[in-house]
């Protein structure tokens, strides 16, 4: 027993590698977030793996515990992961370029010996998601950041699909006639539906981010802004009706920068599903707009998914091939 009281073997860490910060939580034997850390993400493969280690090292020391203590460690990283062997290709913007870059097994060796699963950064939201909000039932987090993806937890799985590119919604046309995708397809649902795209139609006037600042000014009725905001959550609307039609989730939960919006974003969204809906008694009797939740403001749901990943709490079968193969 530690100093609070808890089982030192009860004590996970979960965190969030992404391409400007890590964030990192330390549950206790309850799930319980204990503390929080963030460093910034230094790039390259010993680059994530030192500034992961040091956010660790920081959590253990924060509770008194040493990293022997830990039932486990989990990495919610962008880019194709294999969850079987920790390995990690084209994650771009960690600056890995590599195919099978072993992330697992290198944070293990950092860490001596501590088990270390590495899983997609969108999955371990899902799983953070559904603890966060108590949400039974099949459930889709839909991140709406620099794109636009999503995280499916079906069945009590998470479901990562054949190479691992399950929720990969963001590059579904959605205006055939738009403008050309970084993908090489035009008119891809992310350059409507993403945090991108309303930095793009909106620079921030008071550096405050640009949704927030949008979602502020279309409630005083600024038309430049109800109309980027129309736009933007009509797009977000058609993502939903995506993984409803797709997957009959039973929740579809809002995630990602401009989720901090909050309650006005969560409304406009069901306005739009609503509207969508009109002209057809079948999307009427899916009663999707429902279905829609937001992330509460501030709750790190990545890092406590990946942590509960890491102590077991999601069954971990998947039948993504390798991703060197």
């Amino acid at each position: 027993m530690n100093a609070d009281g808890h089982a030192a073997g009860g004590w996970s860490i979960g965190l969030d590698i992404g391409g400007t910060k890590v964030l990192g939580v330390l549950l206790d034997d309850a799930a319980a977030v204990r503390a929080t850390v963030r460093v910034p993400t230094r790039l390259g493969t010993e680059g994530v793996v030192a500034s992961a280690a040091e956010v660790v090292r920081r959590l253990c020391a924060d509770a008194g515990i040493g990293a022997a203590d830990l039932s486990g460690v989990g990495a919610g990283v962008p880019g194709l992961v294999d969850p079987r062997t920790g390995e990690v290709s084209h994650a771009l913007n960690l600056d890995i370029h590599e195919r099978g870059v072993r992330l697992a097994p290198l944070l293990a060796a950092r860490l001596q010996g501590v088990p270390v699963t590495v899983e997609n950064d969108l999955n371990v939201a899902a799983v953070g998601a559904a603890r966060v909000l108590g949400l039974r039932g099949d459930l889709a987090f839909l991140a709406l950041g620099t794109g636009v993806a999503a995280g499916l937890l079906l069945g009590g799985e998470l479901r990562r699909g054949h190479r691992g590119g399950a929720g990969e919604i963001g590059h579904l046309p959605y205006a055939s006639t738009g403008p050309v995708c970084p993908c090489g397809q035009r008119g891809c649902l992310e350059l409507y539906a993403s945090g991108s795209a309303i930095d793009a139609a909106w620079p921030s006037r008071t550096g405050r981010p640009a949704a927030a600042e949008v979602f502020a000014a279309a409630s005083e009725g600024d038309a430049v802004a109800i109309g980027i905001r129309d736009s933007f959550t009509d797009a977000v609307a058609a993502a939903v009706r995506l993984l409803v039609l797709t997957c009959d989730v039973e929740h579809v939960v809002l995630g990602g920068g401009v989720a901090e919006v909050g309650a006005p974003l969560l409304d406009a969204v069901r306005r739009q599903v609503r509207s969508q809906a009109e002209g057809s008694p079948f999307l009427r009797s899916l009663r999707i707009a429902d279905r829609v939740q937001v992330v509460p403001g501030g709750v790190p749901v990545a890092p406590i998914g990946a942590a509960l990943t890491a102590r077991g709490a999601v069954p971990r079968r998947t039948s993504v091939e390798p991703v060197g193969s």
